[in-house]
């Protein structure tokens, strides 16, 4: 099903201006584009994302095909019409720390995206290099990626068909599953690394573009409350994750990149261990955009998840 787990670990120097912390920087930010009239220029459409429906009780979602007659997921989703605007023209003023996500154009010497050892030895180092770049971060760990090719009427997760776009408004880790996932995957350096600030980044690119087929929404973390966050179990053979389902807030602010190409990638910050108004976590979904022309190719996109630890 084309996903994979290998952790790629880089160090670098940090840059000699990190004594500024990252909240001192977001603080200094006070014109952030997305608060300003700026947002109002910005292309649009017009589209429909799943929300979660609030219920009684924690959501729970089987990652498998499930028995007969038990419900593969307790979840109820609703579609809610809502604006996306088009961040292209102000790609440039992104920031991971502020909205969350970051555009960003950065080629691949992979040609070959299913080629396993070709992903797993330059693309992850690239990955690597990529965050360290522009995050100043002092460790960066690759621990999985994903490809994901739709086929129109297919269910995620079935037996012999590809991993889909998800099409529900989602996080991918929780204030719970964020730590977890550094225990699970470092070992004994896991509690000294959880002393200090980490964050989990998405690395989402093509694997051929333009893309015009469910493109991937983001949502501006300056414009998600934590109430509109419900931990929802991931059920696994042999684990159970967590992540968070989102309820619609009509303040959530949308963006996507059209027409996003393969040497583009979209980074998404799905959690940050610092809670001191920092960005910590991406909502996010594919979507059917309406100006998708007819005959548009079905999307292919790579993501990996990363652990990128800071020296704060």
């Amino acid at each position: 099903m084309y996903e994979y787990s290998q952790a790629v670990t880089l160090s670098r120097r940090l840059h000699a201006d990190q004594s500024r912390s990252g909240a001192d920087v977001a603080r200094s930010e006070k014109k952030a584009i997305m608060n300003t009239s700026a947002i109002g220029q910005l292309p649009r459409v017009e589209a429909a994302l799943s929300y979660l429906e609030p219920k009684s009780g924690k959501p729970r979602s089987l990652e498998y095909a499930p028995p007969p007659g038990v419900l593969r997921t307790t979840a109820v989703h609703r579609d809610h019409t809502v604006t996306i605007r088009d961040v292209r023209p102000l790609a440039s003023a992104l920031s991971l720390d502020r909205e969350g996500f970051q555009l960003v154009t950065a080629a691949s010497s992979v040609g070959n995206f299913y080629d396993q050892e070709a992903v797993q030895t330059r693309y992850y180092a690239e990955a690597v290099s990529l965050l360290e770049e522009l995050t100043a971060a002092s460790r960066v760990v690759v621990f999985d990626h994903t490809i994901r090719r739709r086929i129109p009427g297919a269910t995620d997760r079935t037996t012999g068909i590809p991993r889909q776009p998800v099409p529900r408004v989602h996080n991918d880790y929780t204030v719970k599953s964020g730590p977890q996932r550094v225990r699970d995957l470092l070992g004994e350096d896991a509690s000294d690394l959880l002393r200090r600030r980490f964050s989990v980044v998405n690395v989402w690119r093509p694997i051929r573009g333009p893309v015009q087929d469910a493109p991937l929404a983001v949502a501006d973390a300056q414009s998600v409350d934590g109430d509109d966050l419900v931990a929802t179990d991931l059920i696994y053979p042999d684990r159970t994750g967590e992540i968070y389902y989102v309820k619609y807030n009509p303040s959530h602010r949308w963006f996507y990149a059209s027409a996003m190409r393969q040497d583009e990638v979209m980074l998404i910050k799905c959690f940050d261990s610092a809670d001191d108004g920092r960005a910590r976590f991406v909502p996010h979904s594919a979507f059917v955009d309406p100006t998708t022309p007819a005959g548009a190719l079905p999307r292919e996109s790579i993501e990996l998840r990363t652990l990128v630890f800071y020296e704060e």
